[in-house]
């Protein structure tokens, strides 16, 4: 085995990532105080062909320079937006069809391997504040909340690796298990 060079990988540029077909996924970043989170969600993000990125609350917006340290230039690739408020982001993205799942820790919750999504509809993951998580209120409007199931001590992964669990799981199921 050899090590690939960049130049090899045969990736898209940005303007091919604007133009190409997009996973129905959107990411809600519920007030996340980490720049880094934040740089390290666009950079997941691109990789996933991910709709949407929205920016809420307390959330940090680019430019700035310890988000582009982590996003390496995601933040150009992926559309994002900037909205004070995440409820009223819910209920709109809501009365549009658009399923929302809130990845979170709470009783009912689904656990992800369990949780089957309709490929037909889109889909916005809200992901919570580094501490308090997602808004009660955000989790109560949304469509379901789905869970990492955890096996050691610690009681939460970092948003960034949630992320990146999280849409890997719902970019196979919906690209490659149709």
């Amino acid at each position: 085995m050899k090590k690939l060079k960049n130049s090899e990988l045969n990736r898209i540029d940005v303007a091919g990532f604007k133009k190409a077909e997009k996973v129905p996924l959107i990411v809600i970043l519920d007030n996340i105080r980490s720049l880094n989170n934040i740089g390290s969600v666009f950079r997941t993000s691109d990789a996933f062909l991910v709709e949407k990125i929205y920016l809420c609350g307390i959330t940090a917006k680019p430019p700035h320079k310890d988000i582009h340290k982590t996003a390496l230039g995601a933040t150009e690739s992926v559309a994002w937006e900037y909205v004070d408020d995440t409820l009223e982001l819910v209920k709109k993205l809501k009365s549009q069809n658009i399923k929302i799942i809130a990845i979170e820790q709470a009783d009912n919750s689904i656990m992800l391997q369990d949780f089957d999504l309709d490929t037909s509809k889109k889909y916005a993951i809200v992901m919570g504040n580094e501490v308090k998580g997602v808004q009660q209120e955000v989790v109560t409007k949304s469509d379901y909340c789905v869970e990492i199931p955890q096996f050691g001590t610690k009681h939460s992964l970092n948003i960034s690796v949630t992320t990146g669990i999280v849409l890997w799981d719902l970019f196979k199921k919906i690209r490659f298990l149709k």
